[in-house]
């Protein structure tokens, strides 16, 4: 995700003011390579007739996003949608296999009512509780494949968070709307197990009144019109986290193309937006000389009308702000790598994604001849011993501060890394990691340990000092390498 130029200060200040405050602020309720199980908590006893899924995914900062006692394999996802009354029904076919030996699992939903429920096309009992808990009965032994079907509807509503602003499901300036926000986001227009941890295909079906259109993730899947309303189809071949998926709804302009290996490309411009992705091919094709091959079978973007304080890498299709330019569009798509294919374990490595893709628009700006040691070095000088800024840890950095740091202080750290590494090894991690956890999650220490095993090299001084800590490195880890002075 990309932060607008204004948004970026204005989340330093609250996370400052709440600090000074001794405030602790409420998360609303919602947002491993797939098929790998979401492990059941540890407080349950072995799987045995009678257990039920936990309600929550076990993350140390969002501990009751998505579920547990199933792995979802993938959701075909159809909804009809009316702009003029704001007004969304919905099918939503889950399947997955049981973890346990279940008498109940959970679904995330927020807020829309539910209807019905089958399971394996048998009706179940369920239950909504709180904003967002979905109750299923159903009796389900440990490794079943089972599919469940949820008809809903209702008007989708927002999550308004104080520290991270709007996500979910939100309205357009043009009267149409989309899906996006982080760390969640999708169970305001579908049932889902809302944790990054579970990663699964996606697959939609979308009806809107004729003369509106809808862009999703992955391939084009073919469109019919009937009886006033048109259809759109569109289909992901490869996982993805919830969070990561999208629905937009407007009178879209569609540009269509190719990358060089025959890769789809569909973009789609909101009313008025001028085209902002002529060089997504030469961007791709650079970021792919970085981190390995593109990972996905199909490319583009959604430019918005709207501001809306961020740009979100929607996997395979980032969608963006009315501010969005072409840095956004590099750090977007480097998401594809970094954030997108590999997936964080848990919120607090989310430097795994933002701060790579912070650091690749410098690897851009390199390529188009920038000295990024002269950059280093300056932006070191600008911020001195200032505690705002270095105080900021890029790892386990707690609940509500996930953004603080990884674009800027992030960047410094990855290139002194690199420095500390030399470019050759650097290259080979970057291009290993990826390659290693394709499609799937993984941690920052995990990521730690890799570095070590790569370069040969005892690095835990010097991650203690970026990643870890919260003061300006010592002038050992400030000055690796090039930057040594």
């Amino acid at each position: 995700m990309a932060l607008s130029p204004k948004a970026r200060p204005y989340l330093l200040i609250t996370a400052l003011v709440l600090v000074v405050a001794g405030v602790v602020v409420a998360r609303l309720p919602t947002e491993p390579h797939a098929g790998t199980a979401v492990p059941a908590p540890t407080t349950e006893t072995p799987a045995v007739r009678g257990s039920i899924g936990g309600d929550g995914a076990g993350d140390a900062y969002y501990p009751q996003d998505g579920n547990t006692g199933y792995d979802v394999l993938s959701y075909d996802v159809s909804v009809d949608y009316d702009p003029a009354s704001k007004h969304l029904d919905g099918v939503t076919a889950v399947k997955a296999t049981a973890t346990a030996d279940l008498t109940r699992f959970n679904l995330d939903l927020y807020r829309l009512k539910v209807a019905k429920v089958l399971v394996d096309g048998v009706e179940r009992t369920f239950a909504q509780e709180g904003d967002h808990e979905l109750v299923i009965t159903a009796d389900l032994k440990q490794g079943k494949e089972f599919t469940a079907v949820v008809t809903y509807g209702g008007e989708p509503a927002l999550f308004e968070e104080r520290a991270l602003g709007r996500s979910g499901w939100q309205i357009s300036k043009s009267g149409g709307a989309f899906a996006a926000g982080e760390p969640h986001s999708a169970t305001t227009w579908f049932p889902a197990n809302d944790t990054p941890r579970d990663k699964a295909l996606f697959s939609l079906t979308a009806r809107v009144p004729d003369g509106w259109s809808v862009v999703s993730n992955g391939v084009e899947k073919g469109s019919e019109s009937r009886d006033g309303k048109t259809t759109f189809r569109w289909a992901a071949a490869e996982p993805m986290a919830t969070y990561l998926t999208t629905v937009a709804v407007d009178r879209w302009t569609f540009e269509r193309g190719a990358l060089a290996d025959g890769t789809p490309v569909v973009t789609a411009y909101a009313p008025g937006v001028a085209k902002g992705e002529d060089r997504l091919p030469e961007v791709l094709e650079f970021l792919s000389s970085r981190f390995g091959p593109y990972p996905f079978t199909s490319a583009g973007g959604i430019f918005l009308a709207d501001d809306i304080g961020f740009s979100l890498e929607t996997q395979g299709r980032p969608i963006y702000a009315g501010w969005a330019d072409l840095d956004t569009v590099v750090h977007e798509n480097a998401h594809q790598w970094f954030g997108d294919s590999v997936s964080l374990s848990s919120w607090a490595d989310i430097c795994l994604n933002e701060c790579f893709a912070s650091y690749a628009s410098w690897l851009w700006d390199e390529k188009e001849g920038a000295d990024l040691d002269d950059r280093y070095r300056s932006e070191v000088g600008k911020r001195g011993d200032q505690s705002t800024y270095w105080n900021r840890k890029l790892y386990d950095m707690g609940r509500g501060n996930e953004f603080r740091g990884v674009y800027d202080k992030g960047q410094l750290a990855l290139h002194a890394l690199r420095r500390q590494l030399g470019d050759d090894v650097f290259d080979r991690v970057l291009k290993g990691w990826v390659a290693d956890h394709r499609f799937g999650n993984a941690s920052w220490p995990e990521f730690e340990n890799y570095v070590e095993k790569t370069s040969g090299q005892d690095l835990a001084g010097f991650f203690g000092a970026w990643f870890r800590g919260d003061e300006r490195p010592s002038d050992e880890y400030l000055w690796p390498g090039t930057l040594r002075r």
